[in-house]
């Protein structure tokens, strides 16, 4: 064949190759066109999931998820600022929700102003603005996170509703039944990442209940096909599992939260958040388990719902060993804002069973024994108490006291005490050992208060006087597990007592709406005023004239500073702790009522951590009679 031939032949199918492979994408791009612009109503989208959740194996996962999940990041999201904003979208919400009663769920707020100084800086370095940047950086809040100022909820069916609570706060607006009673309906699920810890911060910053919280990380965990090559955030599962990239640039996460309008960016970032949770929660069903249609007298929350058993109010305490672990690991290795691990009333899985991650992580062991076993004998040898041994020194230092034996060691007082023990067989009177009181381990132990110190420092002090009855030994690991079954007894107390633990009244420090008004105006001034339109910059002048020095003095620069920085959290007057609460509610039945109190939690730990290493004489009844013949039913409590 001469090389003209040759030369054509191969011209002549790399053309083939080229038109074929147009032909093919073209074919593949029109339909995936006509798929994402199908019918978006509610029914369709429902169908869709009803056959991937029944199916036990989904055919074609990635094309069938991605089709979904574009379906759902196209619907645009509703701002809503005031009451009727919501009450016009709230029907078709609940419509939703009667057919899959679940929420994507996430909250913004605005970030430490350090890292927001850190962005304005780069802007201005690349407009050359650096008289703007200087004027930013005098801005400063000490780094601290401000309240949340929008939550985003979307539906099945991609409904994504954005509620800018900060507007309903400084118009001084009712926030809506409807929202507040989807928020705490234990029969919705709220579905997200961290949206554990988003509830807290709802209960903090505006009185908000938010229960029947689902993490997704934990969904993640129990799926063991997963393939989880970026770590556990948010964008990482919508990269690893549904092949999704969620623009997560510094510039959108730390922006402006609190701006009079949002930006389209900013309102497709906060959407995208919850929307994509909601196609997360219902890939991950569909992969882990093998949901069956609601039965006859079924519903579909209980199916969804026990899918998630163990998991619902339970704040994420996992760890992930993939490829993306050192990510991470440095964002857990922050300090946490949970402070205690409340979660809800729901039956808990046992902590210690969890191989995952070691249990008691982080916590500071004594470097001591607790018990040295010491004994206290009154002047006629008849033992009083044990004692440590630097207090068994002390009396001996003092020279009231002389010396028995070294083994054991027992001190003879050479005054006579002011009591002594009823009975030879007293709790006080018997040497204890040093060990975990639930798996009798040796090493590693921390003393653990059974009935905890936000109850136990209410008490009248007739109640506090010798109470290390009720301080016993656990290790560490044990001593964790011990404190997230006490979170779900605090939660009974708080519901069935009317003592809510992050409701207005638990709230020592509240935002004040007129400051925050006031230094929101200064920060606007500061930072952006060359741009600003006269009437704005004139209205946002008169908002500080008003508070500083009611309109009668000009704003100086000084004032604008001092505005900038102005403390927005007010002491709550209404202020009344989760602890003394409860403790008020048993008080009013008097003695008995805060003997009940203290035989709760001692119960409470013999159930739920079922010891088999307690010492000897220990008891729920402990000191109960002595109370009762010493003071009588009648004791007038004064409560700390």
């Amino acid at each position: 064949m001469s090389k003209p031939s040759t030369f054509t032949a191969a011209l002549a199918t790399m053309l083939g190759a080229t038109l074929g492979g147009l032909f093919l994408w073209r074919s593949i791009r029109t339909q995936k066109r006509k798929a994402l612009n199908g019918p978006a109503s509610a029914e369709p989208v429902q169908a869709q999931l009803e056959a991937d959740v029944t199916l036990s194996s989904p055919a074609p996962v990635q094309t069938q998820t991605l089709l979904r999940v574009h379906s759902l990041l196209e619907v645009p999201p509703v701002i809503v600022s005031t009451p009727e904003d919501w009450e016009m979208l709230w029907p078709g919400f609940q419509k939703d929700l009667s057919i899959y009663p679940v929420l994507g769920l996430d909250c913004e707020w605005v970030k430490s102003m350090r890292v927001s100084m850190a962005l304005q800086f780069k802007h201005c370095v690349r407009s050359g603005s650096t008289r703007r940047c200087c004027l930013f950086s005098q801005v400063s809040v000490k780094g601290k996170a401000s309240a949340v100022s929008l939550l985003q909820l979307a539906t099945f069916s991609g409904r994504c509703v954005l509620v800018r609570l900060l507007k309903f706060q400084d118009a001084q607006l009712p926030l809506p039944e409807g929202l507040v009673g989807v928020l705490s309906d234990p029969r919705v699920l709220k579905v997200g990442v961290g949206c554990y810890e988003d509830g807290k911060r709802l209960a903090q910053d505006h009185g908000l209940t938010l229960s029947c919280t689902v993490d997704l990380r934990y969904l993640a965990f129990r799926q063991r096909q997963a393939v989880l090559n970026n770590g556990l955030s948010l964008k990482s599962l919508a990269a690893d599992l549904l092949n999704v990239t969620l623009d997560k640039s510094l510039e959108l996460r730390c922006g402006d939260w609190e701006a009079d309008v949002l930006s389209h960016e900013q309102m497709v970032y906060a959407a995208h958040d919850a929307q994509i949770s909601v196609a997360l929660f219902f890939h991950l069903l569909g992969k882990s388990t093998e949901p069956r249609l609601p039965a006859e007298g079924d519903s579909m929350f209980v199916q969804l719902a026990s899918c998630c058993q163990g998991l619902v109010d339970v704040p994420f305490r996992g760890r992930y060993n993939g490829e993306g672990e050192e990510g991470e690991r440095r964002r857990r290795s922050r300090k946490s804002t949970v402070e205690s691990p409340e979660s809800g009333d729901q039956q808990v899985p046992d902590p210690r069973r969890n191989k995952r991650k070691p249990l008691g992580v982080g916590y500071s062991a004594r470097k001591s024994p607790l018990y040295d076993n010491c004994f206290l004998h009154a002047p006629d040898g008849q033992p009083l108490c044990t004692c440590d041994k630097k207090k068994a020194k002390w009396y001996l230092e003092k020279g009231i006291g002389e010396l028995v034996s070294e083994h054991p060691f027992v001190v003879r007082l050479l005054f006579e005490p002011s009591g002594r023990p009823d009975s030879q067989k007293d709790y006080y009177l018997t040497a204890k050992e040093n060990v975990c009181v639930v798996c009798g381990k040796t090493d590693s132990y921390i003393r653990k208060n059974i009935v905890p110190h936000e109850y136990r420092r209410h008490f009248p002090p007739e109640m506090k006087d010798h109470n290390s009855h009720d301080i016993l030994l656990l290790c560490t690991s044990c001593h964790a597990a011990s404190n997230v079954y006490d979170g779900v007894l605090k939660q009974r107390l708080a519901e069935a007592h009317s003592a809510p633990q992050g409701c207005e009244e638990g709230i020592r420090l509240l935002e004040d709406a007129d400051r925050r008004r006031v230094r929101s105006a200064a920060r606007a001034l500061l930072s952006a005023s060359d741009g600003m339109p006269q009437t704005r910059k004139e209205e946002l002048l008169t908002v500080i004239q008003s508070f500083f020095c009611n309109g009668q003095q000009e704003v100086t620069k000084d004032m604008l500073q001092k505005a900038a920085a102005l403390e927005t959290r007010i002491f709550n007057e209404s202020y009344v702790p989760h602890g003394l609460k409860v403790v008020q509610v048993y008080a009013e039945r008097g003695l008995r009522g805060l003997m009940d109190l203290e035989r709760c939690w001692r119960q409470h730990f013999l159930t739920s951590m079922q010891p088999r290493h307690l010492p000897p004489l220990w008891s729920v009844n402990h000191n109960h009679d002595k109370y009762l013949r010493k003071y009588g039913e009648d004791l007038q409590i004064q409560l700390n």
